[in-house]
Protein backbone atom coordinates (compact mmCIF):
# COMPACT_ATOMS: atom_id res chain seq x y z
CA UNK A 1 0.00 0.00 0.00
CA UNK A 2 1.04 3.90 -0.54
CA UNK A 3 1.93 5.57 2.42
CA UNK A 4 -0.30 6.31 4.59
CA UNK A 5 -1.67 9.61 4.35
CA UNK A 6 -1.57 11.40 7.57
CA UNK A 7 -3.29 15.02 7.82
CA UNK A 8 -0.70 16.73 9.76
CA UNK A 9 -0.81 15.95 13.67
CA UNK A 10 2.56 16.14 14.94
CA UNK A 11 3.65 15.68 18.84
CA UNK A 12 5.70 18.06 21.48
CA UNK A 13 8.70 15.28 20.10
CA UNK A 14 8.09 16.17 16.72
CA UNK A 15 9.79 20.05 16.96
CA UNK A 16 13.51 20.67 15.51
CA UNK A 17 15.73 19.81 18.26
CA UNK A 18 18.54 21.56 17.62
CA UNK A 19 19.52 24.01 14.57
CA UNK A 20 20.75 21.22 12.27
CA UNK A 21 18.69 18.22 13.46
CA UNK A 22 14.94 17.81 13.15
CA UNK A 23 12.56 14.65 14.38
CA UNK A 24 10.56 13.16 11.85
CA UNK A 25 7.64 10.34 12.12
CA UNK A 26 10.92 7.84 11.07
CA UNK A 27 13.77 8.94 13.01
CA UNK A 28 16.14 12.01 13.99
CA UNK A 29 17.81 13.76 10.96
CA UNK A 30 20.87 16.17 11.02
CA UNK A 31 21.69 18.67 8.63
CA UNK A 32 23.78 21.59 7.69
CA UNK A 33 23.86 25.08 7.40
CA UNK A 34 25.51 26.73 4.50
CA UNK A 35 28.27 28.28 4.45
CA UNK A 36 27.04 31.29 4.29
CA UNK A 37 24.75 30.82 7.00
CA UNK A 38 21.28 30.98 5.24
CA UNK A 39 20.27 27.82 4.49
CA UNK A 40 19.74 24.65 6.12
CA UNK A 41 20.02 21.50 4.45
CA UNK A 42 18.57 18.19 4.68
CA UNK A 43 19.52 15.38 1.58
CA UNK A 44 19.02 11.38 1.09
CA UNK A 45 16.03 11.74 3.13
CA UNK A 46 14.23 7.75 2.85
CA UNK A 47 10.46 8.74 2.07
CA UNK A 48 9.43 5.05 1.19
CA UNK A 49 11.37 1.21 1.55
CA UNK A 50 14.02 0.67 -0.90
CA UNK A 51 11.92 -1.04 -3.92
CA UNK A 52 14.14 -3.92 -4.29
CA UNK A 53 13.68 -7.56 -4.36
CA UNK A 54 9.93 -8.42 -3.82
CA UNK A 55 9.62 -4.69 -3.84
CA UNK A 56 10.17 -4.59 -7.08
CA UNK A 57 7.49 -3.28 -9.07
CA UNK A 58 5.12 -2.65 -6.06
CA UNK A 59 3.53 0.60 -5.26
CA UNK A 60 6.06 2.50 -2.38
CA UNK A 61 6.17 0.77 1.12
CA UNK A 62 6.56 2.59 4.53
CA UNK A 63 10.02 3.67 5.40
CA UNK A 64 11.62 1.43 8.78
CA UNK A 65 11.94 3.80 11.38
CA UNK A 66 15.73 4.31 12.08
CA UNK A 67 17.32 4.69 16.31
CA UNK A 68 19.65 7.16 16.62
CA UNK A 69 20.59 10.65 14.63
CA UNK A 70 20.76 9.44 10.68
CA UNK A 71 22.91 11.82 8.62
CA UNK A 72 21.36 13.55 6.34
CA UNK A 73 24.32 15.55 4.17
CA UNK A 74 24.28 13.76 1.12
CA UNK A 75 22.33 13.29 -1.76
CA UNK A 76 20.74 9.42 -1.77
CA UNK A 77 21.55 7.90 -4.91
CA UNK A 78 19.92 8.61 -7.92
CA UNK A 79 17.38 6.04 -9.82
CA UNK A 80 18.98 3.04 -12.26
CA UNK A 81 19.52 5.04 -15.82
CA UNK A 82 21.59 4.89 -18.51
CA UNK A 83 24.02 8.26 -19.66
CA UNK A 84 21.16 9.54 -21.61
CA UNK A 85 21.57 13.62 -21.51
CA UNK A 86 24.55 14.78 -21.88
CA UNK A 87 23.71 18.03 -19.93
CA UNK A 88 22.73 15.88 -16.89
CA UNK A 89 25.72 16.13 -14.26
CA UNK A 90 25.10 14.55 -10.39
CA UNK A 91 26.43 15.44 -7.07
CA UNK A 92 25.44 11.78 -5.85
CA UNK A 93 27.07 8.58 -5.43
CA UNK A 94 25.27 6.51 -8.70
CA UNK A 95 22.36 5.07 -9.50
CA UNK A 96 21.07 1.93 -7.40
CA UNK A 97 17.33 0.29 -7.58
CA UNK A 98 17.15 1.28 -3.57
CA UNK A 99 16.59 5.66 -5.40
CA UNK A 100 13.72 6.17 -3.09
CA UNK A 101 15.00 9.63 -1.23
CA UNK A 102 14.29 13.51 -1.25
CA UNK A 103 15.85 16.43 0.12
CA UNK A 104 14.96 19.58 1.79
CA UNK A 105 16.32 23.20 1.89
CA UNK A 106 15.10 26.08 4.14
CA UNK A 107 16.04 29.33 5.38
CA UNK A 108 18.22 29.22 8.44
CA UNK A 109 16.20 32.24 9.39
CA UNK A 110 12.70 31.51 8.65
CA UNK A 111 11.01 34.61 8.19
CA UNK A 112 7.57 33.09 9.33
CA UNK A 113 6.14 30.75 10.84
CA UNK A 114 4.98 27.45 8.42
CA UNK A 115 6.51 28.44 5.33
CA UNK A 116 4.94 27.64 2.04
CA UNK A 117 6.51 24.42 0.58
CA UNK A 118 7.91 23.87 -3.47
CA UNK A 119 7.60 20.07 -4.24
CA UNK A 120 10.27 19.88 -7.38
CA UNK A 121 9.71 17.16 -9.94
CA UNK A 122 13.07 16.23 -11.84
CA UNK A 123 12.74 15.62 -15.63
CA UNK A 124 14.86 13.51 -18.14
CA UNK A 125 11.96 11.95 -20.24
CA UNK A 126 10.77 9.39 -17.48
CA UNK A 127 14.25 7.75 -18.02
CA UNK A 128 17.04 9.78 -16.69
CA UNK A 129 17.61 12.54 -14.19
CA UNK A 130 18.07 12.79 -10.64
CA UNK A 131 17.35 15.34 -7.75
CA UNK A 132 21.49 15.82 -6.70
CA UNK A 133 21.77 17.77 -10.64
CA UNK A 134 23.41 21.62 -9.38
CA UNK A 135 20.97 23.17 -11.43
CA UNK A 136 18.60 21.90 -9.20
CA UNK A 137 19.96 22.55 -6.38
CA UNK A 138 17.12 24.01 -3.96
CA UNK A 139 19.24 26.49 -1.66
CA UNK A 140 19.10 29.76 -3.43
CA UNK A 141 15.10 29.58 -4.41
CA UNK A 142 14.23 28.88 -0.23
CA UNK A 143 16.09 32.02 0.60
CA UNK A 144 12.93 33.63 -1.45
CA UNK A 145 10.84 32.53 1.98
CA UNK A 146 9.83 28.62 0.89
CA UNK A 147 10.92 25.58 1.59
CA UNK A 148 12.10 23.76 -1.01
CA UNK A 149 11.52 19.70 -1.47
CA UNK A 150 12.58 17.43 -4.56
CA UNK A 151 12.93 13.64 -4.99
CA UNK A 152 14.21 10.56 -6.81
CA UNK A 153 11.62 8.30 -8.46
CA UNK A 154 11.63 5.06 -10.25
CA UNK A 155 12.11 5.32 -14.17
CA UNK A 156 12.45 3.57 -17.33
CA UNK A 157 12.05 -0.28 -16.62
CA UNK A 158 11.68 0.26 -13.17
CA UNK A 159 9.23 2.72 -12.72
CA UNK A 160 6.71 2.54 -15.54
CA UNK A 161 7.09 -1.44 -16.64
CA UNK A 162 3.22 -3.35 -17.01
CA UNK A 163 2.59 -6.96 -16.82
CA UNK A 164 -0.53 -9.34 -16.43
CA UNK A 165 1.22 -11.17 -13.44
CA UNK A 166 1.85 -7.59 -11.82
CA UNK A 167 -2.29 -6.29 -12.45
CA UNK A 168 -3.39 -9.73 -10.98
CA UNK A 169 -1.18 -9.47 -7.66
CA UNK A 170 -2.43 -5.59 -7.44
CA UNK A 171 -5.04 -5.08 -4.81
CA UNK A 172 -6.30 -2.37 -7.04
CA UNK A 173 -5.88 -4.49 -10.16
CA UNK A 174 -3.64 -1.86 -11.91
CA UNK A 175 0.08 -2.23 -12.99
CA UNK A 176 3.43 0.48 -14.16
CA UNK A 177 2.89 3.94 -12.65
CA UNK A 178 5.43 2.93 -9.90
CA UNK A 179 7.45 6.17 -10.52
CA UNK A 180 4.18 8.40 -10.47
CA UNK A 181 3.16 6.18 -7.10
CA UNK A 182 6.31 7.45 -5.50
CA UNK A 183 5.88 11.04 -6.72
CA UNK A 184 2.88 10.86 -4.55
CA UNK A 185 4.48 8.85 -1.36
CA UNK A 186 7.01 11.47 -1.38
CA UNK A 187 3.98 14.22 -1.11
CA UNK A 188 2.43 11.98 1.93
CA UNK A 189 5.79 12.35 3.65
CA UNK A 190 5.66 15.80 2.82
CA UNK A 191 2.15 16.47 4.33
CA UNK A 192 3.04 13.96 7.16
CA UNK A 193 6.21 15.92 8.53
CA UNK A 194 7.01 19.12 6.94
CA UNK A 195 5.53 20.89 9.92
CA UNK A 196 8.63 19.66 11.47
CA UNK A 197 11.05 21.66 9.47
CA UNK A 198 8.82 24.76 9.24
CA UNK A 199 6.45 24.46 6.98
CA UNK A 200 2.92 24.66 6.01
CA UNK A 201 1.56 20.91 5.13
CA UNK A 202 -1.32 22.96 3.65
CA UNK A 203 0.52 25.29 1.56
CA UNK A 204 2.29 23.07 -0.97
CA UNK A 205 2.96 24.14 -5.02
CA UNK A 206 4.05 20.73 -6.94
CA UNK A 207 6.39 22.06 -9.98
CA UNK A 208 8.92 20.24 -12.51
CA UNK A 209 10.24 20.61 -15.71
CA UNK A 210 9.51 18.18 -19.05
CA UNK A 211 8.88 14.86 -17.36
CA UNK A 212 8.61 16.69 -14.36
CA UNK A 213 5.78 19.27 -16.19
CA UNK A 214 4.59 15.48 -17.10
CA UNK A 215 4.15 14.40 -13.85
CA UNK A 216 2.68 17.58 -12.39
CA UNK A 217 -0.35 17.05 -15.20
CA UNK A 218 -0.62 13.97 -14.22
CA UNK A 219 -0.69 14.43 -10.61
CA UNK A 220 -3.51 16.85 -11.23
CA UNK A 221 -5.33 14.35 -12.93
CA UNK A 222 -4.87 11.58 -10.15
CA UNK A 223 -7.41 11.02 -7.45
CA UNK A 224 -4.40 9.60 -5.73
CA UNK A 225 -2.99 13.26 -5.20
CA UNK A 226 -5.73 15.13 -4.70
CA UNK A 227 -5.65 17.17 -1.48
CA UNK A 228 -1.37 16.69 -1.04
CA UNK A 229 -1.47 20.31 -3.10
CA UNK A 230 -2.68 23.35 -3.57
CA UNK A 231 -1.12 25.16 -6.63
CA UNK A 232 1.22 23.80 -9.47
CA UNK A 233 3.99 25.04 -11.93
CA UNK A 234 4.26 23.11 -15.16
CA UNK A 235 7.42 23.59 -17.09
CA UNK A 236 7.42 22.18 -20.68
CA UNK A 237 5.28 19.37 -21.14
CA UNK A 238 1.76 17.75 -20.11
CA UNK A 239 0.09 14.38 -20.28
CA UNK A 240 -2.40 15.57 -22.36
CA UNK A 241 -2.49 16.30 -25.92
CA UNK A 242 0.64 15.12 -27.03
CA UNK A 243 1.71 13.47 -30.29
CA UNK A 244 1.11 9.79 -28.99
CA UNK A 245 -1.90 8.95 -26.74
CA UNK A 246 -1.23 7.59 -23.46
CA UNK A 247 -1.13 3.47 -23.31
CA UNK A 248 -3.98 1.55 -21.80
CA UNK A 249 -3.10 -1.42 -19.12
CA UNK A 250 -3.72 -3.82 -21.55
CA UNK A 251 -1.26 -2.10 -24.13
CA UNK A 252 1.13 -1.74 -21.59
CA UNK A 253 1.14 -5.20 -20.07
CA UNK A 254 1.59 -6.44 -23.80
CA UNK A 255 4.60 -4.37 -24.17
CA UNK A 256 5.91 -5.57 -20.95
CA UNK A 257 5.04 -8.85 -22.17
CA UNK A 258 6.79 -8.87 -25.61
CA UNK A 259 10.00 -6.62 -23.38
CA UNK A 260 10.26 -9.94 -21.41
CA UNK A 261 10.24 -12.66 -23.97
CA UNK A 262 12.69 -10.49 -26.12
CA UNK A 263 15.24 -9.92 -23.62
CA UNK A 264 14.69 -12.79 -21.36
CA UNK A 265 13.21 -15.54 -23.08
CA UNK A 266 10.47 -15.59 -20.18
CA UNK A 267 7.15 -13.89 -19.35
CA UNK A 268 7.53 -15.03 -15.91
CA UNK A 269 7.04 -12.21 -13.57
CA UNK A 270 9.15 -14.34 -10.54
CA UNK A 271 11.93 -14.91 -12.94
CA UNK A 272 12.06 -11.00 -13.99
CA UNK A 273 12.34 -9.87 -10.12
CA UNK A 274 15.50 -12.28 -9.77
CA UNK A 275 17.40 -10.40 -12.67
CA UNK A 276 19.68 -8.54 -11.40
CA UNK A 277 18.88 -4.30 -11.67
CA UNK A 278 21.54 -3.69 -14.40
CA UNK A 279 20.59 -6.87 -16.51
CA UNK A 280 17.27 -5.32 -16.62
CA UNK A 281 18.80 -1.45 -17.48
CA UNK A 282 20.95 -2.73 -20.11
CA UNK A 283 18.19 -4.98 -21.67
CA UNK A 284 15.84 -1.46 -21.80
CA UNK A 285 18.21 0.30 -23.00
CA UNK A 286 18.82 -1.74 -25.94
CA UNK A 287 15.71 -0.62 -27.25
CA UNK A 288 15.22 1.37 -29.70
CA UNK A 289 12.41 3.48 -28.19
CA UNK A 290 11.97 3.81 -24.66
CA UNK A 291 8.64 1.61 -24.44
CA UNK A 292 8.38 2.43 -20.74
CA UNK A 293 6.19 5.45 -19.56
CA UNK A 294 2.93 6.40 -17.91
CA UNK A 295 -0.38 4.15 -18.58
CA UNK A 296 -4.09 4.12 -17.63
CA UNK A 297 -3.59 1.65 -15.26
CA UNK A 298 -6.85 2.18 -13.66
CA UNK A 299 -5.29 3.34 -10.30
CA UNK A 300 -3.18 6.45 -10.28
CA UNK A 301 -5.00 7.09 -13.81
CA UNK A 302 -8.53 5.72 -14.02
CA UNK A 303 -8.53 7.09 -17.32
CA UNK A 304 -6.72 8.91 -20.47
CA UNK A 305 -5.36 12.44 -18.71
CA UNK A 306 -7.48 14.38 -21.09
CA UNK A 307 -10.87 13.01 -20.34
CA UNK A 308 -9.99 13.82 -16.26
CA UNK A 309 -9.83 16.68 -17.22
CA UNK A 310 -12.27 17.62 -20.03
CA UNK A 311 -15.16 16.24 -17.47
CA UNK A 312 -13.39 19.16 -14.31
CA UNK A 313 -11.88 16.01 -12.09
CA UNK A 314 -8.48 16.65 -12.07
CA UNK A 315 -7.30 18.90 -8.44
CA UNK A 316 -8.84 22.27 -9.09
CA UNK A 317 -5.63 24.36 -8.06
CA UNK A 318 -4.18 27.66 -10.06
CA UNK A 319 -2.06 26.73 -12.20
CA UNK A 320 1.28 28.43 -13.55
CA UNK A 321 2.86 26.54 -16.63
CA UNK A 322 4.64 27.62 -20.04
CA UNK A 323 7.52 26.53 -22.34
CA UNK A 324 10.88 27.60 -23.90
CA UNK A 325 10.97 30.02 -27.10
CA UNK A 326 13.30 27.16 -28.99
CA UNK A 327 11.98 23.93 -27.73
CA UNK A 328 12.71 22.63 -30.51
CA UNK A 329 15.27 23.02 -33.64
CA UNK A 330 14.29 23.28 -37.78
CA UNK A 331 16.51 20.32 -39.23
CA UNK A 332 13.69 17.63 -37.67
CA UNK A 333 11.16 19.20 -39.93
CA UNK A 334 13.64 19.68 -43.33
CA UNK A 335 14.95 15.52 -42.82
CA UNK A 336 17.97 16.15 -44.01
CA UNK A 337 17.20 18.88 -46.65
CA UNK A 338 18.68 22.12 -47.41
CA UNK A 339 16.27 25.09 -45.10
CA UNK A 340 15.21 26.73 -47.81
CA UNK A 341 11.80 27.97 -48.22
CA UNK A 342 11.59 25.47 -51.35
CA UNK A 343 11.82 22.84 -49.33
CA UNK A 344 9.58 23.94 -46.37
CA UNK A 345 6.75 24.24 -48.62
CA UNK A 346 7.58 21.01 -50.00
CA UNK A 347 7.89 19.39 -46.55
CA UNK A 348 4.29 21.00 -45.45
CA UNK A 349 2.33 18.90 -48.37
CA UNK A 350 3.97 16.16 -47.80
CA UNK A 351 3.71 16.32 -44.30
CA UNK A 352 -0.04 17.60 -44.14
CA UNK A 353 -1.71 16.57 -47.47
CA UNK A 354 -4.89 18.15 -48.40
CA UNK A 355 -4.22 20.57 -44.76
CA UNK A 356 -0.95 21.40 -45.79
CA UNK A 357 -2.12 25.25 -46.84
CA UNK A 358 -3.43 25.52 -43.49
CA UNK A 359 -0.76 24.76 -41.91
CA UNK A 360 1.39 27.67 -44.24
CA UNK A 361 -1.26 30.21 -43.28
CA UNK A 362 -0.39 29.77 -39.13
CA UNK A 363 3.12 28.71 -39.94
CA UNK A 364 4.06 31.35 -42.12
CA UNK A 365 7.14 32.10 -43.91
CA UNK A 366 8.11 34.24 -47.18
CA UNK A 367 11.84 33.48 -46.99
CA UNK A 368 14.04 30.67 -46.06
CA UNK A 369 15.20 32.39 -42.62
CA UNK A 370 11.71 32.50 -41.82
CA UNK A 371 11.44 28.90 -43.20
CA UNK A 372 13.93 28.13 -40.72
CA UNK A 373 12.13 29.80 -37.84
CA UNK A 374 8.97 28.89 -38.90
CA UNK A 375 10.09 25.16 -38.70
CA UNK A 376 11.34 25.35 -35.66
CA UNK A 377 8.68 26.39 -34.13
CA UNK A 378 6.72 23.40 -35.24
CA UNK A 379 9.22 21.08 -34.45
CA UNK A 380 8.72 22.95 -30.89
CA UNK A 381 4.96 22.72 -30.44
CA UNK A 382 4.82 19.20 -31.57
CA UNK A 383 7.69 17.89 -29.11
CA UNK A 384 6.55 19.69 -26.09
CA UNK A 385 4.48 23.37 -26.49
CA UNK A 386 0.97 21.86 -27.85
CA UNK A 387 0.95 19.71 -25.39
CA UNK A 388 1.65 22.44 -22.64
CA UNK A 389 -1.01 24.33 -24.26
CA UNK A 390 -3.68 22.05 -24.36
CA UNK A 391 -3.09 21.48 -20.54
CA UNK A 392 -3.58 24.96 -19.92
CA UNK A 393 -6.81 25.13 -21.70
CA UNK A 394 -8.29 22.58 -20.30
CA UNK A 395 -7.14 23.49 -16.52
CA UNK A 396 -8.59 26.96 -17.78
CA UNK A 397 -11.99 25.55 -19.01
CA UNK A 398 -12.60 23.13 -16.01
CA UNK A 399 -10.51 23.91 -13.19
CA UNK A 400 -12.34 26.88 -11.10
CA UNK A 401 -8.87 28.69 -10.16
CA UNK A 402 -6.60 31.19 -12.22
CA UNK A 403 -4.20 29.98 -14.54
CA UNK A 404 -1.24 32.58 -15.45
CA UNK A 405 0.76 31.35 -18.77
CA UNK A 406 4.30 31.76 -19.51
CA UNK A 407 7.11 31.87 -22.23
CA UNK A 408 10.77 32.16 -21.92
CA UNK A 409 12.34 33.94 -24.32
CA UNK A 410 15.85 34.51 -22.69
CA UNK A 411 18.52 33.52 -24.50
CA UNK A 412 21.19 31.83 -23.17
CA UNK A 413 24.92 33.79 -23.59
CA UNK A 414 26.97 31.84 -26.10
CA UNK A 415 30.14 30.32 -25.36
CA UNK A 416 32.93 32.44 -25.76
CA UNK A 417 34.30 29.36 -28.60
CA UNK A 418 31.15 29.63 -30.25
CA UNK A 419 31.72 29.07 -34.25
CA UNK A 420 30.89 32.36 -36.18
CA UNK A 421 27.22 33.10 -36.91
CA UNK A 422 25.63 30.66 -34.06
CA UNK A 423 22.63 32.19 -32.93
CA UNK A 424 21.56 32.57 -29.81
CA UNK A 425 18.67 30.47 -28.42
CA UNK A 426 16.21 29.64 -25.16
CA UNK A 427 16.30 25.60 -25.79
CA UNK A 428 14.34 23.09 -24.15
CA UNK A 429 14.96 23.11 -20.42
CA UNK A 430 17.55 26.27 -20.17
CA UNK A 431 15.24 28.01 -18.22
CA UNK A 432 15.97 25.80 -14.72
CA UNK A 433 18.87 27.20 -13.58
CA UNK A 434 17.07 30.45 -14.23
CA UNK A 435 14.51 29.48 -11.25
CA UNK A 436 16.42 28.01 -9.07
CA UNK A 437 18.67 31.43 -9.37
CA UNK A 438 21.84 28.97 -9.98
CA UNK A 439 23.31 30.17 -13.36
CA UNK A 440 26.95 29.40 -12.67
CA UNK A 441 25.91 25.52 -11.93
CA UNK A 442 26.10 24.62 -15.93
CA UNK A 443 28.99 22.53 -16.29
CA UNK A 444 29.90 24.63 -19.49
CA UNK A 445 31.04 27.78 -18.19
CA UNK A 446 29.03 30.47 -20.15
CA UNK A 447 29.68 35.10 -19.43
CA UNK A 448 26.79 35.25 -17.85
CA UNK A 449 24.90 39.07 -18.21
CA UNK A 450 23.40 41.06 -15.61
CA UNK A 451 20.15 41.13 -17.22
CA UNK A 452 20.59 36.93 -17.27
CA UNK A 453 21.07 37.41 -13.76
CA UNK A 454 18.33 40.20 -13.41
CA UNK A 455 15.81 37.35 -15.11
CA UNK A 456 16.57 34.89 -12.91
CA UNK A 457 15.76 36.84 -9.52
CA UNK A 458 12.78 37.75 -11.70
CA UNK A 459 11.46 34.19 -12.11
CA UNK A 460 12.09 32.74 -8.99
CA UNK A 461 10.00 36.31 -7.26
CA UNK A 462 7.49 35.00 -9.27
CA UNK A 463 7.79 31.16 -8.74
CA UNK A 464 8.01 31.36 -5.21
CA UNK A 465 4.93 34.20 -5.17
CA UNK A 466 2.94 31.74 -6.99
CA UNK A 467 3.91 29.04 -4.27
CA UNK A 468 3.10 31.64 -1.42
CA UNK A 469 -0.04 32.96 -2.70
CA UNK A 470 -1.35 31.70 -5.84
CA UNK A 471 -0.85 34.84 -7.52
CA UNK A 472 3.09 35.46 -9.24
CA UNK A 473 3.08 38.90 -8.94
CA UNK A 474 4.48 41.27 -6.06
CA UNK A 475 6.07 44.51 -5.35
CA UNK A 476 8.28 45.54 -8.37
CA UNK A 477 7.72 43.18 -11.00
CA UNK A 478 6.49 43.81 -13.94
CA UNK A 479 2.47 43.27 -13.67
CA UNK A 480 1.41 39.33 -14.95
CA UNK A 481 -2.16 39.24 -16.23
CA UNK A 482 -4.13 35.78 -15.55
CA UNK A 483 -4.66 33.96 -18.43
CA UNK A 484 -7.87 33.87 -20.56
CA UNK A 485 -10.29 35.50 -22.86
CA UNK A 486 -10.23 38.63 -21.70
CA UNK A 487 -7.20 40.73 -23.22
CA UNK A 488 -6.44 38.42 -25.45
CA UNK A 489 -5.01 34.76 -23.38
CA UNK A 490 -2.35 36.94 -22.20
CA UNK A 491 1.31 35.41 -21.74
CA UNK A 492 3.99 36.17 -19.95
CA UNK A 493 7.40 37.08 -22.07
CA UNK A 494 10.26 36.56 -19.36
CA UNK A 495 13.29 37.93 -20.89
CA UNK A 496 15.52 41.44 -20.38
CA UNK A 497 12.85 43.22 -20.27
CA UNK A 498 9.91 40.64 -19.21
CA UNK A 499 6.10 41.71 -20.46
CA UNK A 500 2.86 40.41 -20.87
CA UNK A 501 1.42 40.47 -24.15
CA UNK A 502 -1.71 38.53 -25.97
CA UNK A 503 -0.89 35.36 -27.35
CA UNK A 504 -0.31 35.60 -31.07
CA UNK A 505 0.26 32.15 -31.92
CA UNK A 506 -2.85 30.85 -30.93
CA UNK A 507 -3.83 30.11 -34.64
CA UNK A 508 -0.77 27.31 -34.69
CA UNK A 509 -1.86 25.60 -31.39
CA UNK A 510 -6.00 25.51 -32.82
CA UNK A 511 -4.25 24.02 -36.06
CA UNK A 512 -2.40 21.14 -34.12
CA UNK A 513 -5.40 20.59 -32.03
CA UNK A 514 -7.98 20.08 -34.79
CA UNK A 515 -5.21 17.95 -36.91
CA UNK A 516 -2.32 16.20 -34.95
CA UNK A 517 -3.95 13.00 -35.28
CA UNK A 518 -3.10 12.84 -38.84
CA UNK A 519 0.61 14.69 -38.48
CA UNK A 520 3.01 12.89 -39.94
Amino acid sequence: MLLGLLLGVHSACAQPTSNMQVTTSDGVLEGVVSADGQVRTFKGIPYAAPPVGLLRWKPPQPVTPWTGVRKAVDYGPRAMQGRIYSDMVFHDAGPSEDCLYLNVWMPANPPQAKLPVMVWIHGGGFIAGASSEPRQDGGNLSKKGAIVVSMNYRMGIFGFFAHPELTKESEHGASGNYGLLDMVAALQWVKKNIATFGGDPDNVTIFGESAGSFAVSALMASPLAKGLFCRAIGESGALVGGARPTNTRKQAEQTGVKFAKSAFRTTSLEALRAKSAQDLLDAALSQPHNPFRPDIDGYFLPEESASIYSAGQQSHVPLLAGWNRDEGGYRSYFANRKPTLKNYVAQAHHRFSTNADDFLKVYSATNDAEAKRAAADFAGDQFIAFSTWKWIELQLKTGGSPVYRYEFDQTLPLPLNAKPGTEPTAPHASEIEFVFRVLPSKSQSLPWRPEDHAVSELMASYWSNFAKTGDPNGPGLPPWPAYGTQDGYQVMHLKAESAAAPDTHRDRYEFLDQHRASIR
